[in-house]
């Protein structure tokens, strides 16, 4: 895998900012990055937290980027209509504050792509993305980013994972799977799956420099083959 074989890279994080501004100021510095090297971006197509950040911080000032967001129509506002820079920032603090769960459209973000269901989002960014990362997040980010791993375990595909391990967050995972490993429930070729970056630049190394681990599963996988993975 080398960064000319790259040209959407998927990013699972939270919708919400977390409890401290570290995340939102590296979420924005990773969307910058991907905007300089000209990546797409694919996300869950959230406007609030660190979702917004790194979606219009890759879309760049000049909102000239490569950005896709995917999300289900019943997260989607049905409040579109036109409205002032001063009610719209209104209401993404509204929606942050009172954890509506919904998210209003709009190009800053990037494209958005509404589908049916769950089920679909994530086959959709699976399928539109050439590696997967992971930002800090909760149930949701968690869950999939441990599919995404798992289905490269199995063979489903052989795609960069890579853990955006802001400042320790994701230290207490690396230790439960470090644990998985020595108690034979994963193999340590396996354990290589998942690689771990601390800075926005090591992220696109370790996506660029990705190599696949030997010892995976080889299976016939029909419906996921068929699409490429």
């Amino acid at each position: 895998m080398t960064s000319s074989s790259i040209s959407s890279v998927c990013v699972y994080c939270g919708s919400s900012f977390g409890s401290d501004e570290k995340y939102a100021k590296q979420a924005a510095k990773l969307g910058e990055l991907f905007h300089k090297l000209g990546w797409r971006l694919v996300y869950g197509g959230g406007t609030t937290g660190l979702m917004g950040t790194i979606a219009s911080s890759a879309m760049g000032p000049k909102v000239d980027g490569k950005v896709l967001g995917v999300i289900p129509d019943a997260l989607v506002s049905k409040e579109r209509e036109p409205v002032s820079e001063e009610e719209w920032n209104a209401k993404l603090k509204e929606s942050v504050d009172n954890h509506q769960g919904a998210t209003p459209i709009s190009s800053k973000y990037g494209e958005t792509c509404i589908v049916p269901d769950m089920h679909t989002r994530k086959r959709k960014m699976a399928d539109e993305s050439d590696a997967y990362v992971a930002m800090p997040g909760g149930y949701g980010t968690l869950e999939e980013i441990m599919e995404c791993i798992t289905w490269s375990q199995l063979g489903i595909h052989d795609k960069p994972i890579v853990l955006f391990n802001i400042d320790g967050f994701y230290d207490s995972l690396l230790s439960f799977i470090n644990h998985s490993i020595e108690q034979g429930f994963i193999s340590k070729k396996n354990g290589e799956i998942i690689q771990v970056a601390h800075t926005p630049q090591e992220v696109v190394e370790k996506i660029s420099n990705y190599i696949v681990p030997e010892g995976r599963f080889n299976l016939a996988w029909k419906d996921e083959c068929d699409k490429g993975h």
